[in-house]
């Protein structure tokens, strides 16, 4: 079961509204990537929040979503008439979360535009909205939150309303998970990018709890 931070059950969203665009993208004739003045949502990052979370159906993530954070990122341009335009997703979590990041823009209405020189311009912008999904059936605990790193002993504590301690077992898809004491683990994974770690019952045939999601980063 699952729910949003602005509350449902168990599943949140974090709604950060930097551009950042800048950074990854170049201008062409017609639109810029980089501007004096950053097109904005009219009231600011505040009003933009809001209108996210009034906007955002509280069935996104979908239930078959493992718990885990994900943020989702879409790129689109501000017109120099305000208008939003070519909103597209750059993630692919699925679950819903990218198509419901697109709808959402797209129907965020007129926006200020970007100025460049004194005028307004075509701009493009970026909008990382991530996703935080809880279980009812579970809690995760790793040093930082749903996030693993490479080539190290990352140790997470795992606690269930309905096993024992004793009883919890992992399964690390892409990595490997070894067991310290009751509800403790390291787990080791070589290559970034996504793991899945499967929670069981050992005491029951290895029946699935649940799962989680993590993202795994570099070892710096």
């Amino acid at each position: 079961m699952h729910s949003f931070k602005f509350f449902l059950t168990a599943c949140y969203l974090l709604i950060t509204c930097s551009s950042f665009a800048q950074d990854t993208l170049k201008s062409n004739s017609s639109v810029y990537a980089k501007v004096e003045v950053e097109a904005a949502y009219p009231g600011g990052n505040t009003a933009w929040a809001k209108y996210v979370s009034k906007n955002m159906k509280s069935g996104v993530p979908s239930k078959d979503a493992p718990t885990g954070k994900y943020q989702v990122i879409a790129l689109f341009i501000v017109g120099t008439d305000g208008d939003v335009k070519e909103v597209k997703p750059l993630t692919k979590f699925g679950y819903d979360m990218e198509e419901e990041v697109v709808r959402v823009i797209e129907n965020s209405g007129k926006w200020t535009p970007a100025m460049q020189n004194g005028k307004p311009v075509n701009a493009y912008r970026k909008q990382p909205v991530t996703f935080i999904v809880e279980s009812a059936d579970f809690t995760i605990n790793s040093a930082v939150p749903y996030t693993l790193f490479t080539k190290t002993d990352n140790e997470i504590t795992i606690t269930s309303k309905k096993v024992k301690p004793t009883d919890i077992g992992i399964n690390v898809q892409g990595g490997t998970g070894i067991q310290l004491s009751d509800g403790k683990f390291i787990v080791r994974v070589n290559k970034p990018g996504r793991v899945t770690i499967e929670i069981v019952n050992s005491k029951k045939d290895d029946k699935e709890i649940g799962a989680a999601s993590f993202e795994v980063m570099p070892k710096e």
